[in-house]
């Protein structure tokens, strides 16, 4: 078995909260081999499995009973290229926001609104990560996953994973299956997704009037990098909580006590709410209690200035969630994987 397994190992360095617990048996996966005799090895042994990519959706409360295996799988590679759609596959452990440059470089537009996000190519379809206007589903051309119940490989399509607002399948059944490689269309010609106002506010003041998918993304970087902080720094989750899908009558509420409300319409009727603007509201951007805090730029985003532990950060996360819901009749729900 070529799987290194350590016992006892520190997943500091591998979770961008910083939060130090530590796991019973830690190992790196390279190769679908690796994948199987984790799996192997989990089964022998009667010990859990905890995948795990970027760390960066999650939450470690306590040391982890389990074989944390990280997926560091590498490779990219060309399906197809009809000269104007290529279809272009990663491994897992693909680094998300370099992958997202590698296609750049290769004159590719369809991921320059989900650059600089946190995280690996594999995590990325399990919440349909999205930012600016694209989610994954929208360039999705479907994934490899290894079925845990049963060791056979299945092919997905787009309406195999059930994409919904920060959720798919593989959240709906959670730990069954383990994404080994992802596949996207992308397009040699751009075409642009600019709806948000802050990134043509950005382009307009670097005085780009016929941006490039390169130039989006560099805006992109530009306004992520101002307002979240860089992990390496202050240990974060990136956004703490997703926006809430509420009905159109609380909005209309609301609505009368707060004008400036942040609410957009949704295709089903109902009303998506700025998680950030309620958590601003509510005064709780910019708060520290010993080293747990709300972020002073970004309210959505919950930090570890240092020494904080998992529960803390928890149990912070669950007064600002009492506070919204008694404030504002709105319940929050939390984005990262708690453990």
């Amino acid at each position: 078995m070529s799987l290194q397994v350590q016992p006892r190992v520190s997943l500091k360095p591998f979770n961008s909260f910083g939060v130090d617990v530590e796991a019973q048996l830690f190992a790196e996966a390279h190769s679908d081999a690796d994948v199987r005799d984790a799996l192997a090895y989990a089964t022998a042994h009667a010990v859990p499995l905890l995948v795990i990519g970027g760390g960066s959706n999650l939450l470690l409360t306590a040391d982890i009973q389990a074989l944390v295996l990280r997926m560091a799988t590498r490779g990219i590679r060309v399906l197809s290229d009809d000269g104007s759609q290529v279809v272009i596959e990663a491994e897992a452990g693909e680094p998300w926001h370099p992958f997202v440059q590698h296609t750049l470089a290769a004159g590719l537009s369809g991921l320059e609104n989900l650059s600089l996000i946190p995280g690996t190519v594999g995590a990325a379809p399990m919440q349909n990560i999205g930012a600016y206007g694209v989610e994954i589903k929208d360039v999705f051309a479907g994934l490899t996953a290894l079925d845990r119940q049963t060791g056979e490989l299945r092919d997905f399509t787009l309406q195999d994973c059930n994409f919904a607002y920060r959720d798919s399948v593989f959240k709906q059944q959670p730990g069954r299956w383990l994404i080994l490689r992802v596949r996207f269309t992308l397009s040699r010609a751009a075409h642009l997704h600019l709806e948000y106002g802050p990134v043509r506010q950005r382009l307009t003041e670097q005085g780009i009037d016929q941006p490039t998918p390169t130039d989006v993304s560099q805006a992109i970087c530009s306004i992520r990098s101002e307002k979240l902080p860089d992990p390496a720094v202050l240990g974060n989750a990136g956004s703490f909580f997703k926006n809430p899908l509420v009905p159109a009558s609380l909005v209309a509420h609301l609505k009368f006590e707060y004008p400036d409300l942040v609410a957009y319409a949704q295709a089903d009727g109902q009303m998506k709410l700025a998680a950030g603007w309620l958590i601003e509201k509510a005064g709780w951007k910019g708060f520290r209690d010993a080293d747990t805090g709300v972020h002073k730029l970004q309210a959505l985003v919950l930090v570890n200035y240092g020494g904080a532990t998992g529960l803390q950060l928890l149990e912070l996360a669950q007064r600002i969630q009492q506070d919204i819901s008694q404030r504002f009749g709105v319940e929050l729900e939390m984005e990262p994987n708690r453990y």
